[in-house]
């Protein structure tokens, strides 16, 4: 578990400090003591805890900001937040091993009224697996998937193998359970995929939040598709535990798709799946939901809880071993 957070204000130019996280917890405020301000987290499976700091000074003014007494900083898609670290934390070892070097293939197609480059990274030619993630660039620039994916190749952990980055485009629309954007999908961008490289059996798919959300929306209603899924942090609302996300736009409609899959007893498609989720994050009750729903319904499907929260660092830290070991599965000579 990580420790407690303190902002020095010995001034003070504070009048309050309140932690802004992913972090479920009923008290946000910090206390004032000894020339600063204190936080004492409670307990909790986490190694890592992203988060900023919204500060009230005494002037009035309210600003959030990243902590000026933390210097580790972590990416995200809405900017940089200050992170703190367990002492059992390590980051993945493949980040410094030596990786297969890639190159990235630009391919264009209209989808949805829009004109959207699809990205596809290739270690080398010929007829190889592939890997289609969801948000793609941004698993690439936060998480290091082809960096990822390198560095397995290297290692002969995995086959040589492609992966394809497709933009979200109107993420909140496209990845809502949306009938349009699977069809999309699975009629226009696949195959547009295949026309430019050569494709070694069904793709396996890759997404988190709305992205895996999105993934199974599309293996559900188009059986056949994909030959593993990889999902993580998966935004399957259910009322049960997702009342405050009911302001989302689509949350109707997640809804009615996540209840129509839970409620079904089996299922005619059922390829392996692997699902990933913060242990203290919002969605993890709905992803062992999700998890046991897949697999009493024939699904080889199984959660994996990391000590983490819903960011890219979390979901990079997960790649290996278990997206390794289910592309091992369904890639590895028999």
């Amino acid at each position: 578990m990580v420790g407690p957070l303190r902002l020095d204000d010995p001034e003070p130019l504070f009048a309050a400090v309140r932690l802004c996280s992913d972090l479920p917890l009923r008290e946000r405020d910090f206390t004032r003591e000894k020339g600063g301000w204190v936080l004492h987290l409670p307990p909790a499976r986490l190694e890592r805890l992203e988060y900023e700091l919204e500060v009230l000074g005494c002037d009035g003014t309210s600003a959030v900001i990243c902590d000026p007494g933390n210097p580790r900083r972590a990416p995200g898609a809405f900017g940089e937040k200050s992170v703190l670290v367990a002492p059992a934390y390590r980051a993945p070892a493949w980040l410094d091993a030596p990786q297969m070097a890639g190159e990235l293939h630009q391919v264009s197609a209209r989808v949805l009224g829009r004109n959207i480059e699809l990205a596809i990274w290739s270690p080398c030619e010929g007829t190889l697996p592939l890997l289609v993630a969801h948000d793609g660039p941004e698993y690439d620039e936060l998480s290091a998937l082809t960096r990822y994916a390198g560095a397995m190749i290297e290692s002969g952990a995995l086959p040589p193998f492609r992966v394809a980055l497709l933009p979200p485009g109107d993420r909140d629309q496209w990845y809502s359970a949306s009938a349009a954007y699977t069809r999309a999908l699975v009629d226009r961008m696949l195959p547009t995929m295949r026309e430019q490289v050569e494709v070694a059996g069904r793709p396996v798919a890759m997404g988190a939040s709305l992205g895996a959300l999105a993934m199974l929306h599309a293996q559900r209603s188009r059986p056949g598709t994909f030959a593993g899924l990889f999902l993580q942090s998966g935004s399957f609302f259910v009322p049960r535990f997702d009342r405050h996300e009911s302001g989302f736009p689509r949350f109707a409609r997640i809804v009615r798709f996540v209840g129509d899959v839970l409620r079904a007893r089996s299922w005619g498609d059922t390829p392996p799946t692997t699902l990933t989720c913060g242990a203290e994050e919002e969605n993890v009750h709905n992803n062992r939901l999700m998890a046991s729903a897949l697999a009493a319904q024939g699904y080889p499907a199984r959660l994996h809880e990391v000590p983490d929260l819903h960011n890219y660092t979390s979901w990079r830290d997960a790649f290996d071993p278990h997206l390794t070991t289910l592309l091992a599965r369904l890639w590895s000579p028999r």
